[in-house]
């Protein structure tokens, strides 16, 4: 089987092992641990010593992964950002989607564009050339995996910045959103997501995604999702796509639960060329 076209759905044998790598990391980072270490005070050996099977990703901090999410046709990426697990950091770097790219193989484009061309691995490829890192590894999803996802937790707590309105017969968008904090979760967070009817155009669209993100990560590393996370996983089904093998999710998964979350986004400032719009994006040095 293709590994790009491995699918989460399929990998329900591989949910005892991502479990065990996720209450590892809990062992690791909530008070229980310091529970063991007190219980074990006056031995110099402890009986039963917790071990993290997955901790080797931890030390792994050259290694991205890069998160695509499609659009309503699954063409294009209209979300796309990597991950890092480093130093007790989890780093996101959102990339806008109408950055310019002139590709080795494909010639110039937006970088959403890349995975209708070329897929993940041209995608993985462009991105190692400018961010000048590798990228090793991504995680494909479509907007109703992000959906199911949300719902399962509950929704996601967001603060909505303005009055978001905006329908579109032909795509089945209705966008009805008031101004205020409050819990988001089926097609109003869809609709939080993708719109983008203002001046701020893809700019606001990137921010409104890292309040997603933020509320996403905060709800995830909880306890009580980290250890429910390999469901959610296995009921976005065939929603979410990825390469990675179960070890190195469940040391993800594990990693980013015992981190910090830092989120930002590649500058950029529009332009056009031969009548299209850009973005001249300020690449990683």
């Amino acid at each position: 089987m293709n590994p790009e076209h491995r699918s989460i759905s399929g990998w329900r044998q591989m949910i005892a092992a991502i479990s065990a790598g996720l209450i590892g990391g809990l062992l690791l980072s909530i008070p229980l641990s310091r529970s063991l270490t007190a219980k074990t005070a006056l031995s110099t050996t402890p009986l039963f010593p917790v071990v993290n099977p997955f901790h080797a990703w931890q030390g792994s901090g050259n290694r991205d992964v890069v998160v695509l999410g499609l659009d309503a046709g699954r063409g294009n990426t209209d979300v796309i950002f990597t991950i890092r697990v480093k130093g007790g950091e989890t780093r996101i770097i959102q990339i806008p989607r109408d950055s310019y790219v002139d590709t080795r193989s494909f010639g110039p484009m937006k970088v959403n564009a890349l995975y209708a061309y070329g897929g993940t691995k041209a995608v993985k490829s462009e991105l190692t050339r400018l961010m000048h890192r590798p990228i090793n590894h991504h995680i494909l999803i479509n907007l109703e995996g992000i959906r199911t996802i949300a719902d399962l937790l509950g929704g996601l707590e967001v603060d909505v910045p303005k009055r978001l309105y905006y329908q579109d017969h032909s795509q089945g968008l209705y966008i009805d959103l008031q101004p205020g904090l409050q819990v988001l979760k089926g097609r109003d967070l869809e609709g939080f997501l993708r719109w983008r009817h203002d001046g701020e155009g893809d700019f606001g669209r990137l921010r409104r995604q890292q309040l997603v993100l933020k509320s996403l990560f905060s709800k995830l590393t909880r306890p009580e999702s980290l250890v429910r996370l390999p469901a959610l996983i296995d009921a976005a089904g065939r929603n979410v796509k990825t390469d990675m093998g179960p070890m190195e999710i469940g040391g993800l998964i594990t990693a980013m639960g015992t981190t910090e979350l830092e989120t930002t986004r590649l500058e950029a400032k529009p332009f056009f060329l031969n009548g299209i719009s850009y973005l001249e994006t300020q690449w990683p040095e």
